[in-house]
């Protein structure tokens, strides 16, 4: 036993080890650089930007910037100088970005975007470039687009660029009608209308676009008229619309190469037999992308009796599918998507009026009640989202019609009151167009009303608006091509399927096409730039069907059922990340 005990201790023992890294150190010791530098204790060089003085610590802003590192360690005079003056930088950016360097925080927003992605891109921190490029992805809309492509384009941002780029061709329809549509150069316009993704439901629509963009400056563009139409595709447009818009513009009477094409693109519709020898780039229809949008119907009235279910409409597959339920049911709910969430504003559960709201994540398929409740109680009530914040207008309490206003903020999870409107508004319909928030109709718990009035968040007022041609309560309502429509309801008498729409421009509301079915409680939306009636009550039935506006024919056509038969469900549309991957 001895002689193995020795053996044992014989052999050279196996040294205690013990591995650590720590999480801390980097982060305490930025912490105290940073403290050193608030106290412009040990900084070797002073950043001389604008009227500013900037101290720091080469070694740092080597460390963060190869702009600085190449200044520091190079033979560049700055490499000796305790001061060094930076020029052609925006001094508050510089002191965002020297701010990153010590602490890894910045905070990126429309008031220093714009001064903060040069100085990035001056400074090589790419970190920071992407971070401004990506906030200013967020920031995209059909109004800001082309600004944005040209400051990405200027700062030579190719993501932001290629994602501005398919930004406008997917929402062409609205980007045309902004200011900065007509303030483009002709080869940006030849750009965008030439490309084969451009989404528009018609051809006619490129040519207008490309009319009005010559016409903002006609005695400087009309020359550049032939270039440009030879990108739009006529020989796919309508032969009445050929001959009867087209072919009668002065403007292209008046241009023999514009006559031309339009003698091409006769030929092509007159000579069917001919097409397969006249095919090229006027003659290939557009291919675009689908924008992913999907459509939800959220609880309502069925077979004498208020539901929690909630179904999602694809466009894509023109299916409707089930989803989870709300926690309650929900008559007159008010529904708006704030956030990519969908959220469910009181209504009534077939015994009484709730304040409790209810979000949905189509993410994880949930409902969530954890939303502060409305003030009051109430049904009947038009939600809408503006600047960030979810609107809930009027209604009723069970007592009495209500003109009352309240705000949401999701950041701090509570409501507010805001200015109430003037008129009592119960089944009022609501929409956003142009920064203000719009109160279509309703009643005032005594009849059907046909006003409209605005509410301008700079002002906290109320305004009216030219009133509607028809009083209507528990209406659809939903912006579509830059103008309010407003659909269905009920008058004094009876349900409608009568339909109007109002242009900010004129303030005047004029005719549309009825719907096929007459409709009160119906909601009204946008889905990949097609607007769809759901559901409602024709006097008869509650209604599963729904139907899509052609405004290019300007006629309604049914195009499918839900599972559920609704009057008085919400509606709202989400884009869903996994239809995005061809876009972002």
């Amino acid at each position: 036993m001895g002689e193995i005990i020795h053996s044992n201790f014989e052999r050279p023992p196996s040294p205690a080890r013990l591995e650590y890294t720590s999480e801390k150190h980097p982060r305490y010791t930025l912490d105290k650089i940073n403290l050193l530098r608030k106290h412009r204790e040990l900084c070797d060089v002073v950043l001389i930007v604008g009227s500013r003085k900037l101290f720091a610590h080469r070694v740092i802003l080597s460390a963060c910037s190869p702009y600085f590192h190449a200044m520091f360690t190079g033979e560049l005079a700055e490499s000796r100088q305790t001061e060094v003056t930076i020029r052609d930088i925006d001094e508050h950016a510089m002191e965002l970005l020297i701010d990153f360097a010590y602490t890894s925080h910045i905070v990126v927003e429309e008031t220093n975007v714009q001064v903060l992605l040069p100085a990035a891109c001056l400074l090589q921190m790419a970190e920071i470039q992407e971070v401004c490029c990506e906030f200013l992805k967020r920031q995209l809309d059909p109004s800001n687009c082309l600004g944005i492509r040209a400051f990405a384009d200027t700062h030579s941002c190719r993501e932001l660029l290629r994602i501005a780029d398919k930004f406008t061709q997917h929402n062409f329809q609205e980007v045309m009608e902004n200011e900065e549509f007509l303030l483009l150069p002709v080869n940006q316009l030849i750009d965008i209308v030439s490309n084969d993704e451009l989404n528009v439901l018609s051809e006619e629509k490129v040519f207008n676009a490309v009319m009005s963009w010559v016409k903002y400056s006609i005695t400087e563009r009309r020359q550049h008229l032939p270039q440009v139409l030879q990108h739009v595709r006529l020989p796919l447009l309508s032969p009445k619309f050929l001959v009867g818009t087209v072919g009668s513009d002065l403007l292209i009477k008046s241009d023999e190469a514009c006559r031309d094409l339009v003698d091409e693109a006769k030929n092509y519709l007159l000579l069917p037999q001919e097409r397969p020898l006249m095919q090229g780039p006027r003659t290939r229809p557009r291919k675009p992308v689908q924008r992913g949008e999907v459509l939800f119907a959220v609880g309502g009235w069925c077979s004498g009796d208020a539901i929690a279910s909630v179904e999602k409409y694809d466009p894509q597959t023109n299916e409707w599918r089930m989803v989870a339920s709300m926690s309650k049911r929900r008559c007159g709910v008010g529904v708006a998507v704030l956030n990519d969430l969908l959220y469910a504003v009181g209504g009534h559960d077939g015994q009484s009026y709730l304040n409790s709201i209810e979000r949905y994540d189509p993410q994880t398929n949930q409902w969530s009640s954890d939303v502060a409740p409305t003030s009051s109680c109430r049904t009947s009530v038009g939600v809408a989202v503006l600047d960030g914040h979810l609107y809930a207008v009027g209604g009723q309490d069970g007592v009495s019609c209500l003109n009352l206003v309240e705000r949401y903020d999701p950041q701090s999870n509570n409501w507010t009151k805001v200015a109430p409107m003037s008129t009592k508004r119960l089944g009022v319909a609501v929409a956003v167009l142009g920064n203000y928030l719009y109160a279509v109709g309703g009643s005032d718990g005594t009849s059907p009303l046909n006003t409209v009035e605005r509410y301008d968040p700079r002002t906290k007022r109320w305004s009216s608006v030219a009133p509607m041609g028809t009083q209507r309560k528990h209406l659809g309502c939903a912006v579509y091509n830059n103008m309010i429509y407003a659909v269905g309801g009920r008058d004094d008498t009876t349900e409608l399927s009568s339909a109007e729409r109002y242009n900010p421009q004129t303030n005047q509301w004029q005719p549309i096409v009825a719907m096929t079915s007459r409709r009160s409680g119906v909601g009204l939306a946008v889905v990949n730039g097609s607007l769809y009636a759901v559901g409602g009550f024709d006097g008869t039935t509650y209604l599963k069907n729904i139907e899509l506006y052609d405004p290019d024919q300007n006629q309604w056509r049914l195009c499918g059922n839900m599972n559920y038969r609704r009057l008085g469900g919400g509606v709202g549309v989400v884009r869903l990340p996994q239809h995005e991957t061809h876009y972002w």
